[in-house]
C-alpha cells in the first residue's frame, strides 16, 4: 500500500462519525377508542380525510392486536407507549386504573385521577432522558385515555369532565390560561338542540337504520337530536361525533399555546372516545358507527393539516391505533346467524357464594370480587385459619361458573404456568394481563359472540381475550416511515420500541415489545 493510500485510510478511520439524522420535531400519537381495523376496508371508498391519508400513505399493519385479556380502555392505553403488557404496567382494571381520591379535579367535581398505579416508563421518559427540553401534551374525553399514554410523567394532561376540560392536582394546582380561555367559550353548551345527521346521502349507507337492540330501544333513527337544555347537551355531547371535533380543537389550541414541535422533539397524544360511545350504544354493525367513522375521517383530515402546516410534514411522525375492538350485539348475532350468544352476568352467583362463605366464617365480608373475567380472592388467610382449603373453594366456584350459559372456559390462575401459550391465545393473553400481586384466583372467558352484561344497560361490549375485542389497527406515518401494507403480526407493545428506534432513544425499563424496523427507513 503506498503512502497516499495509507494516509487516506487513516484519515477515514480518524474522521468523526456522521452525526445521526435529526429527530422529527413532533411525535403525534392518535388512539381511537374502540376502532376496529375492518372499518378501514368496509368503508374504504368513502374515506377521503385523515384516516385515508394515514392508511394510504403510511405503514399499515393489518394484523395488529392488544394482546392481553381485559380489552378495556385503561389496560389498552397503558400498553401503547410503554412497550409493556398490563402485567407489567400494573393497569389491569379499567375504571380503577386511574381513580385516585388523593388527586381531585381542578375547578369541578368528579372522580380524582392520576397514574399512581402505573409502573415503569414510557416513550416520553425515554425521550426526556436524552432531550431535557422535550415536552408533552395528552388530551382525551376520558381521564384514563389522557393519563396513561404518558405514564407517570407530570406533563400537560387534560380530559373532559362535562362541561369543561380539566386535569387533577397530580399535574397542577391551577389550569393554565389557554385551558381557562377554551372553557370560557362554553362550546359544549352551544350543542343544545343541534342534530346529528348523516354526512352522506342515505343511499351511501347499507346498514339498516332501525334495529330494536340498538341504543336501549330508543332514538334509533337519524337524525339524532341533542337536548335543548344546554347543561344536558354538554353532558350528552360526550357520546356524539361532535365530541371528537371538540377534543381535536382543544388539542390544536394546546399545541399552539405550548408551541409544540418548534424546538426539540415533543409528543402530542390524542385519544378520541366517540367511536367507543357510538359503538357501545349502536354496535359495530350500525349505520351510526358507519357515519361516525366518516366524520372521524373528516375531523382527522382537518387536524393533521393544522399540525403539519405548522410544524412541516417532514418534521412529524404519526402513529394511529386503538385501545381495543368490540363484539357485535349478541342479540344481532342470534338474529342473523342463530348462533348462541349471551349476556353473561355473574354478580348474583358471586353474591351467593359470598353469603355462603359468611355463614361458614361467622362474619360478613366480601370474600370474592369479580371484574371483567377476573375473580379476586380478597383474603384466604381466614380460610386457612378455619381449616378450609382455598383450592376446594375455588374449584367449587369454578364449577358453578362453568355451567353459566355463555361461559367458555374457567381457568385457575395457578394453572396458567402450564399453558401452551403458543397454541393457546386465551391463556397467553391472560398471562399478559395479570400482575403477580393482583390477587386474581380464577379467570373466566366467554364463548364467541357472548359478552359481559351490565345490568339494565344492554350495549355492545368488549373486554374479552377474543380477536373481535383484541384486533386493532396500527399505522405509522411520516418522517422515517416506510410506506406499505404489512401483514406480519404486531402488538401494541411494539409501538413504543418502534418509535424509540425512529427517535434514536432507548427504553429506561424492560419492555415486552420489539421494534418493527421493517416499517422504518434507515436512519443514516
Amino acid at each position: 500500500m503506498n503512502i497516499v493510500a495509507v494516509v487516506t485510510l487513516l484519515a477515514h478511520c480518524l474522521a468523526p462519525a456522521d452525526p445521526p439524522p435529526p429527530r422529527p420535531k413532533l411525535v403525534l400519537v392518535i388512539t381511537v377508542d374502540q376502532l376496529r381495523p375492518d372499518y378501514f376496508s368496509r368503508w374504504k371508498s368513502q374515506l377521503s380525510g385523515g384516516l385515508a391519508q394515514l392508511a394510504n400513505e403510511g405503514a399499515f399493519f393489518t394484523e395488529a392486536y392488544q394482546d392481553h385479556a381485559v380489552t378495556e380502555t385503561a389496560p389498552g392505553h397503558s400498553t401503547i407507549l410503554s412497550g409493556m403488557w398490563p402485567a407489567h404496567t400494573g393497569i389491569i382494571r379499567n375504571l380503577l386504573g386511574v381513580q385516585d381520591t388523593l388527586a381531585p379535579l381542578l375547578g369541578i367535581a368528579g372522580p380524582g385521577a392520576s397514574p399512581r398505579r402505573f409502573r415503569g416508563t414510557t416513550l416520553f421518559d425515554w425521550l426526556k432522558a436524552v432531550d431535557p427540553t422535550a415536552r408533552a401534551l395528552s388530551v382525551s374525553r376520558k381521564d384514563r385515555g389522557a393519563i396513561l399514554p404518558l405514564g407517570r410523567a407530570k406533563e400537560q394532561v387534560y380530559w373532559y369532565q362535562a362541561p369543561l376540560f380539566t386535569t387533577s392536582k397530580y399535574y397542577a394546582d391551577t389550569l393554565p390560561t389557554w385551558v381557562q380561555a377554551f372553557n370560557a367559550r362554553r362550546l359544549p353548551f352551544k350543542a343544545a338542540s343541534t342534530t346529528w345527521t348523516l354526512l352522506l346521502p342515505d343511499s351511501a349507507y347499507k346498514e339498516p337504520d332501525s334495529e330494536v337492540w340498538e341504543n336501549g330501544g330508543s332514538d334509533l333513527v337519524f337524525p339524532h337530536r341533542l337536548p335543548a337544555d344546554s347543561v344536558s347537551a354538554a353532558a350528552v355531547i360526550a357520546g356524539e361525533p361532535a365530541m371528537d371535533s371538540l377534543t381535536l380543537l382543544f388539542a390544536v389550541e394546546g399545541f399552539e399555546a405550548l408551541k409544540l414541535g418548534r424546538k426539540g422533539t415533543d409528543i402530542l397524544a390524542v385519544s378520541l372516545s366517540t367511536t367507543d360511545a357510538v359503538g357501545h350504544a349502536f354496535g359495530p354493525d350500525s349505520r351510526e358507527i358507519h357515519d361516525q367513522i366518516l366524520r372521524l375521517d373528516h375531523y382527522l383530515g382537518w387536524f393533521l393539516k393544522r399540525v403539519t402546516d405548522r410544524v412541516g410534514k417532514d418534521n412529524v411522525v404519526v402513529v394511529l391505533t386503538a385501545d381495543h375492538g368490540v363484539t357485535s350485539y349478541p342479540e344481532r348475532t342470534r338474529a342473523r346467524t342463530g348462533a348462541p350468544a349471551y349476556r353473561v352476568l355473574l354478580d348474583t352467583l358471586i353474591t351467593a357464594v359470598n353469603h355462603d362463605l359468611d355463614a361458614v366464617a361467622g362474619t360478613s365480608r366480601q370474600w370474592l370480587d369479580f371484574d371483567t373475567g377476573m375473580l379476586f380472592l380478597q383474603d384466604n388467610g381466614r380460610f386457612a385459619a378455619m381449616g378450609m382449603r382455598t383450592d376446594s373453594i375455588l374449584d367449587a366456584v369454578s364449577a358453578r361458573i362453568q355451567r353459566v350459559p355463555g361461559v367458555a372456559r374457567v381457568i385457575k390462575t395457578a394453572d396458567l404456568v402450564r399453558a401452551d401459550t403458543a397454541s393457546d391465545p386465551t391463556a397467553r393473553r391472560w398471562l399478559h394481563q395479570l400482575t403477580p400481586d393482583a390477587g386474581v384466583a380464577v379467570l373466566v372467558s366467554l364463548q364467541p359472540g357472548s359478552v359481559w352484561d351490565i345490568p339494565n344497560v344492554p350495549i355492545a361490549m368488549h373486554g374479552q381475550p377474543s380477536d373481535d375485542d383484541a384486533h386493532v389497527p396500527i399505522i405509522f406515518w411520516g418522517r422515517g416511515v416506510k410506506r406499505g401494507m404489512y401483514a406480519g403480526r404486531i402488538n401494541t407493545v411494539d409501538i413504543g420500541p418502534t418509535l424509540a428506534v425512529l427517535l434514536g432513544v432507548s427504553p429506561l425499563s424492560l419492555v415486552d415489545g420489539h421494534a418493527r424496523t421493517d416499517a422504518l427507513l434507515p436512519r443514516n
